[in-house]
């Protein structure tokens, strides 16, 4: 893939366009900041002027710990071997409580938020700060990161969050030695993979590993697999309009998306241990038996920070591969990402210096090279070389194509209010998944019903 095809794409849809900083800055050290500029051996404000307060500075991550491990390594090896403050990351199983807590308590410097839907209430109770407050320029941002992206952290007039990462969804992977070895191919559409499915089930293995545990946050994997079949059947159009609760959660649409969703996880033999065994299958262990000798499933639908779960000493292109999910009625591609806000604790100068070198080219990089960490920048001057392996690289291509041509759409349960995408949406789904077809009905009532008003 070459760096010319990122920026031709992205910055047709604004995506992304040509990055600078901002040097100006103002009288107070502790509200601005330099838009990605490079501060690299420098332990200077973004005003230029020293760091009065220098300390800890906190980013709450919902990674898995081996991810916010390679994140530390990193943090420690570019941005605290040069400042006088120490940036630490910190891994919380319970994401969205731990965030909820600490940002109505006043104690959150930063978070690295998946659930753009949850700015809103806290921006509300007087618990994050703007980043116009922070003396960052959102046109500058915009140019470096995206105007689209930049915008999902918009409220109120005003920006609450920087996106820090994007990856795609609309994955399946599989085990390639022995996948070809079968003689198995790859398929291109929901008819062919539902036929593969059916062909690996005749051959005497099990064709799907799915897992949808993930401590406080068990369901969203779930979700996921909503999100992508929503898109598929009912397409981009009414997929904006159900994130946006312009039609009911149980509306017609919705529901035939999780009986297309149904079809896979309660088809006889098609799940690893049972759709009822999946809420308490850990989503990073679930792919693990592809890797067996023979192969105990075949199909792992999610996102590309996975292979950073996968056994170590697996190679990307040889022990396993990827196609994008096929579409269903119709195309399209399922994203994500985070975007780093700032609680009222992290109102300090060091916070908005270590936002700036976390957003720098040279830290985003590095992110994507090691697999425990990869995931795609959406830093424009990051280019395909800095990936792990082609495998992001490809993804990258495909999340760019989608974007292109319009079928592309961020993950509807990160963008609805909080009490439905990190509550009702992810236990209607495990609830779902252990009761069975027949539960269908009552699960997407009682989703609908907890929409607030």
């Amino acid at each position: 893939m070459k760096l010319r095809r990122w920026l031709v794409v992205l910055m047709a849809l604004t995506l992304f366009a040509a990055a600078c900083g901002d040097d100006d800055g103002g009288d107070d050290s502790s509200s601005a900041g330099s838009t990605g500029g490079s501060t690299e051996g420098s332990t200077e404000g973004a005003t230029g002027g020293e760091l009065e307060n220098t300390g800890n500075v906190n980013l709450l991550s919902a990674g898995e710990p081996e991810e916010t491990a390679a994140y530390q390594e990193i943090f420690d090896e570019l941005i605290n071997s040069e400042v006088d403050y120490h940036a630490e990351v910190e891994a919380a199983g319970n994401f969205e409580e731990q965030f909820q807590i600490r940002a109505e308590g006043g104690t959150l410097d930063l978070a690295a938020v998946p659930q753009p839907g949850a700015i809103p209430n806290l921006v509300d109770s007087g618990s994050l700060v703007s980043l116009e407050d922070l003396g960052f320029d959102i046109d500058e941002l915009n140019g470096l990161l995206g105007e689209s992206f930049v915008a999902l952290g918009e409220y109120n007039g005003a920006h609450y969050g920087i996106p820090t990462n994007i990856n795609l969804k609309s994955m399946v992977w599989y085990p390639k030695a022995a996948f070809d070895a079968a003689g198995y191919t790859v398929p291109e559409t929901w008819d062919e993979l539902i036929a593969l499915s059916e062909q690996i089930k005749a051959d005497g293995s099990t064709p799907w590993c799915v897992g949808f545990q993930s401590e406080g946050s068990t369901g969203w994997p779930a979700t996921d697999w909503m999100e992508d079949i929503m898109l598929r059947t009912a397409g981009p159009d009414v997929y904006d309009e159900w994130v946006a609760h312009e039609i009911p959660f149980n509306d017609e649409a919705v529901a035939h998306a999780a009986e297309v969703f149904g079809e896979v996880m309660f088809a006889d033999g098609f799940v690893l241990g049972g759709a009822a065994s999946t809420p308490d299958i850990a989503f990073g262990d679930a792919p693990g038996p592809m890797f067996d000798d023979p192969p105990g499933c075949w199909l792992h639908r999610q996102a590309t920070f996975i292979n950073s779960f996968f056994p170590e000493g697996t190679v990307a292109g040889e022990d396993y591969d990827w196609f994008p999910l096929p579409p269903i009625d119709q195309e399209g591609i399922l994203y994500a990402g985070e975007l780093t806000v700032v609680g009222t604790s992290g109102n300090r100068p060091e916070v908005v210096d270590f936002l700036n070198r976390f957003l720098g080219e040279e830290v985003q990089c590095a992110m994507g090279a090691v697999v425990a960490s990869s995931r795609i920048s959406p830093n424009v001057n990051v280019g395909p070389e800095c990936y792990a392996n082609d495998i992001l690289a490809d993804a990258s291509a495909i999340l760019t194509d989608a974007l292109e041509s319009g079928s592309g759409r961020f993950d509807a349960s990160d963008l609805m209010p909080a009490e439905v995408g990190a509550g009702s949406f992810w236990t209607g789904m495990i609830e779902y998944m252990k009761s069975g077809p027949d539960s269908l009905t009552g699960v997407l009532d009682d989703i609908e019903n907890s929409w607030p008003t």
